[in-house]
């Protein structure tokens, strides 16, 4: 069951970076005390995706708009048009990062990436993991001494390097 005291609301200082439906969602979704993970369940999608769609970093369908705006009443037309263009994505925040969970993340890649990449070149070969062909899934653990982890999984799809 979610936890309604902790509900996800925009940060006021990304509003300007980010698609003007973004504060539409987030106040909408605060209004109603949802999680990204009752949305989702709503949406047949990953809290992540929805996550992302609110953010403006994906791309919503005609389906996630429908559902949307009647979970979260808001008129449909105001999200078609924008929702379901192509997201500028990657432009929500400033580089590197200040927020710091954010920061955290980011300095994970700075200090494993090279260590992620040589595991991944060994085991796949030459190639990237796709951020296209992708999903992911944030679960929270506690261990036998009552100590919440949190557990980020990331399973994207591997494109070799091709010559040419």
């Amino acid at each position: 069951m979610a936890d309604h005291s902790h509900i996800a609301t925009l940060d006021s200082t990304l509003v300007d970076r980010l698609p003007a439906y973004s504060k539409t969602l987030f106040d909408a979704k605060a209004t109603k005390k949802l999680t990204f993970e009752e949305i989702a369940k709503e949406l047949g999608r990953g809290e992540v995706a929805v996550a992302a769609l609110f953010y403006g970093q994906a791309q919503a369908s005609a389906q996630d708009v429908e559902k949307l705006s009647a979970l979260l009443n808001v008129p449909k037309e105001s999200l078609e048009a924008t929702m379901m263009g192509f997201p500028d994505r990657g432009r929500s925040g400033p580089m590197p990062p200040v927020e710091p969970l954010i920061y955290r993340l980011y300095e994970i890649v700075q200090n494993y990436g090279y260590s992620f990449k040589a595991i991944m070149n060994e085991k796949f070969g030459d190639g990237i993991m796709s951020a296209i062909a992708f999903s992911s899934k944030i679960e929270k653990e506690v261990d036998n001494d009552g100590v919440a982890w949190v557990n980020i999984s990331m399973r994207g799809k591997w494109l070799p390097y091709t010559r040419f």
